[in-house]
């Protein structure tokens, strides 16, 4: 979706809106923009630009690694909360509008992704996607990075999500489309993923796309096991009953061993529910990159707000 954006500006608001060879770049250059900018204080690509951090959903991560990266690359952020009231107070497309005149790139945080989609229609600067209840794009540029780090490459990786089918695994879908892998996703029955994501990246044809109900034969040879918290925001309620649902599913140190490889990867989108989809001896272990995977945020988000606003390659000087 670019209509209405000025010449070589686009929206990001999932993985497969970048095509591979534009995915490839995107990472790269999040890895050389790091040394950019740890080693050149005068490099400032968002000099006079102002981002706008749109907030419906609680956040951390996202804030934190949004507003200190725009302010690494000379830029300011302004962070609006819940109080803006998307889709209550106001439409999403008045508040496009008006945030289009004074900023030079929206970043948005939504419960529903139909708000975002018509955030982005009735922008005219880019919009990034930071988290909706059908995808997280931001987040798997941060973890294709940290995989990257790694082992090398995404490329070829069995990748396990044990889980809910949730917005985490719909993104991944949408990475399994434009990178090879061999992505499984091992979730209790009724938790699936939307069968449209599913059929989707399957017809890209790059990736193997599996659906499990047994996560111990799931993860066999596994080079990355992936998990999220069982109910989402908006979910809580749910939790008594998904508990029940998700035994046997919680990340632990037999199903680690159970991959049959040593060098097996253990990723997290945080929060975690420690002693719920994971133990604390597995985010403690050797294994565990969660907090290598956290750092990324920004150096990913970093690389595709530049992306967005067409200044990748002031990345190389």
């Amino acid at each position: 979706m670019t209509s209405g954006l000025p010449a070589g500006q686009r929206h990001f608001l999932r993985v497969d809106d970048l095509k591979t060879e534009e995915l490839r770049t995107v990472l790269s250059t999040a890895a050389a923009l790091r040394a950019r900018i740890e080693g050149d204080p005068d490099y400032s690509p968002l000099s006079k630009k102002t981002l706008a951090l749109l907030f419906a959903k609680a956040s951390a991560r996202t804030r934190v690694s949004f507003e200190t990266g725009a302010f690494m690359m000379g830029g300011h952020a302004v962070v609006l909360g819940p109080e803006v009231g998307v889709g209550t107070r106001e439409s999403p497309k008045d508040v496009a509008r008006v945030l289009s005149q004074f900023n030079n790139l929206i970043m948005a945080r939504l419960f529903g992704h139909d708000q975002l989609l018509e955030l982005a229609a009735a922008s005219t600067v880019p919009v990034i996607n930071g988290l909706t209840d059908y995808n997280h794009p931001c987040q798997l540029l941060a973890d294709a990075l940290t995989i990257i780090e790694c082992r090398g490459s995404v490329d070829g990786a069995k990748v396990v999500y044990v889980g809910d089918g949730n917005n985490m695994v719909h993104s991944w879908l949408e990475l399994a489309a434009v990178l090879p892998m061999d992505f499984v996703c091992a979730c209790p029955p009724g938790y699936e993923p939307l069968p449209e994501a599913v059929a989707a990246t399957r017809a890209a044809g790059l990736s193997t796309v599996t659906i499990s109900h047994d996560p111990m034969d799931a993860v066999v040879g596994a080079d990355v096991i992936y998990t999220d918290v069982w109910a989402s925001m908006g979910q809580k309620e749910e939790i008594e009953a998904r508990e029940r649902a998700f035994r046997g599913f919680t990340v632990d140190a037999a199903m680690m061993a159970a991959t049959g490889k040593t060098d097996t990867l253990f990723l997290h989108c945080l929060p975690a529910e420690r002693g719920r989809e994971v133990t604390d001896e597995v985010m403690e272990s050797a294994a565990s990159v969660v907090f290598q995977q956290a750092g990324n945020r920004m150096h990913a988000q970093n690389a595709i707000v530049l992306h967005c606003l067409g200044l990748l390659d002031t990345v190389s000087g």
